[in-house]
């Protein structure tokens, strides 16, 4: 399948979703592998309906939801999208998932939330984007800490899995602490014309 390039890295580059991904996403928010590192959607059942229902409401809506596509191959890999954007104070929440496997801990993730944040802070404005990890999944508080988000609390004993109980790690970053990545340098090649 052929996606729209909207942002593109290195390796990755994020596409507006369409309705034939809800198979896809549905089977992968149906892996636990997937699901226990976000949180509550490991906890119910996810249906390919359900997910073209939220689809059709992100196309309507126009929500800052993409697709992570590798830029090689053009295979879908995961997603990532904003939520709880409020244009007022300028904030928002984050969130992403790799869902195919061979990509996880190969640099996709790193990359696509820089992707994402340069969406965030150099096209939507926002100031303040924050999100939510369990203690538990240490490959993303690493990910996050290396994008530059930093630490602002945590909940303590907040999610408990398989009888272990896990602290909820809540991190943000602003704008003033990001480098774009590819916003400002299509810019400057406008500018340059």
């Amino acid at each position: 399948m052929s996606y729209y390039r909207k942002i593109i890295g290195e390796k990755c580059y994020l596409a507006p979703v369409t309705i034939e991904d809800a198979d896809q996403w549905a089977a992968w928010l149906n892996m636990l592998e997937v699901t226990l590192p976000l949180g509550d959607e490991a906890y119910g059942t996810i249906f390919p309906a359900n997910m073209r229902e939220w689809i059709e409401h992100i196309i309507k809506n126009h929500d800052p939801v993409f697709n992570i596509v590798d830029l090689a191959t053009d295979k879908l890999l995961g997603r990532c999208l904003l939520f709880s954007v409020n244009h007022v104070d300028r904030t928002g929440h984050v969130g992403i998932f790799i869902g195919d496997q061979e990509y996880r801990g190969k640099g996709y993730g790193t990359e696509a939330l820089k992707l994402l944040l340069d969406f965030g802070f150099n096209l939507l404005n926002l100031n303040n984007i924050m999100l939510g990890v369990f203690s538990y999944n240490e490959r993303a508080l690493n990910c996050y800490k290396k994008v530059g988000f930093k630490e602002i609390g945590r909940r303590r004993q907040a999610r408990v899995v398989g009888g272990e109980k896990y602290d909820a790690v809540l991190m943000d970053m602003l704008s003033e602490e990001f480098e774009s990545v590819y916003v400002k340098k299509v810019l400057n090649t406008l500018s340059r014309s």
